[in-house]
Parts: structure tokens; sequence; C-alpha cells
């Protein structure tokens, strides 16, 4: 057990216990935001973007999800945003259950337990199944309200890449239901860590604040 996150994740860096962990060239991914934050955001896997620079939710579904969590209070320097898997699979497929268990088990678990969050996001199927259980599905349990085996109150909803998979009504209503899960959310934050305040003045720009991340993880010259 760690004591801190950053001993954590100066050992999550250098983790090499796993088949995608030897298959992914920049190696494994860490977190980002605020560790001391009531609101925890846990997605499924990094992606192409996420994999350059290390951290999750920074590509165009983190810039989806930082819309979303702007039209609820919140900006993403305020909470804790962690993946259920750290290395971005091949062919940037969807991790299976059996890879969710092991990585979070290793990985997750411990986070959590250092950050202690009041409330959880779950993004998308993976996270879901991994916080609630294998059989959950996005679609029927998305938007009720479940306590993880860390005993922490959770909340799933669709990951910010299945709406950028939509078109027409079916976005529509997709966003909307992010929206009220989001904001449900936040009000459960709230309402158990009073005079938290989840929402800077401006939306931080990730890309910007971890560009040194990505030169070193890399080993190019910035912006190239």
């Amino acid at each position: 057990m760690f004591s801190s996150i950053s001993d954590l994740e100066t050992a999550l860096l250098a983790c090499d216990q796993c088949k995608l962990c030897q298959e992914n060239n920049h190696g494994p991914t860490s977190y980002n935001g605020l560790a001391s934050s009531p609101l925890a955001i846990i997605g499924e896997g990094p992606g192409g973007v996420e994999d350059e620079y290390g951290v999750p939710l920074v590509g165009p579904s983190g810039q989806l999800l930082d819309k979303a969590l702007w039209s609820v209070g919140v900006t993403r320097d305020k909470v804790y945003t962690s993946n259920v898997i750290k290395c971005r699979p091949n062919r940037n497929r969807t991790p299976t259950v059996e890879e969710g268990q092991f990585c979070a088990g290793l990985w997750l678990d411990q986070e959590l337990a250092i950050v202690q969050p009041k409330v959880i996001i779950a993004l998308g199927s993976v996270a879901l199944k991994y916080l609630l259980a294998p059989t959950a599905r996005i679609t029927k349990d998305r938007g009720h309200w479940f306590t993880t085996k860390h005993n922490i109150p959770a909340i799933a909803t669709y990951h910010p890449a299945y709406l950028l998979r939509l078109t027409g009504k079916d976005l529509v209503r997709a966003k909307w239901e992010v929206y009220y899960d989001m904001k449900a959310a936040v009000e459960k934050c709230l309402e158990l860590a009073p005079g938290n305040h989840l929402q800077s003045e401006n939306m931080p720009d990730l890309l910007e604040l971890y560009e040194e991340r990505k030169v070193n993880r890399l080993g190019q010259a910035p912006n190239s």
C-alpha cells in the first residue's frame, strides 16, 4: 500500500506486469486533476492522445467531457480523473473485463484508497463493470446509484466516446441523459462534502497543461 498518490504514480509509470504494458511503447498512463477532490471520474482506458500525453481523457472524448462537466459547474482541475485500464490496447480496442479486473486490482483500488472520493462518476461500460459487477450493462444501469466495493456511492453514464459516434435525435437524447447523470453526481457530492468548489473561473486547457509530460514521454521537441 502506498502512502501518497505521488508514490503510487511513480510505481505505476514503471509497471510492466501485464501484456498491455509490454505491448505499449509509451508505457502506462496516470491520473490528472486534484487528488484531494471529493469527486472522482473513472473512465475506461487511454486512446491515442491520452497515450501520448500520459494522462486520461484529454483527447476529443476528454474535451467533450470538459464541456459536459462545465454545464454542471465542474472543471477538471477540481476533480480527480483516472482510468480502469492504464495502457492503450492495440488497435484501440475496448479492454476486456479480465484486463480491467487485473489492472484496476493493481492500481485503481489503491488510487481510490488514497484519494477517498465521496462520489464517483463511472464513464462507460468498462468502468461500470469494474465498479459494479461484470454483468452490469451501461444501457440498463446508467443513471442509477450504486455502492462500489470501495464503499463509495457511484453513478454511471455514457462515455463521451460513445456520444461522439451518435448523430441526430440519439445524440440529443444521450447528451441530456449525461447532463442529468452528472448533475445528480455533483448534487450528491456537495451534499456529502459541503463547501467544496468544483469549478474554476476558466476551463483549463489540459493539452497545454500536460504538454511537457508529452514531450518527455515521446522524447520530442515541443509541438513537433
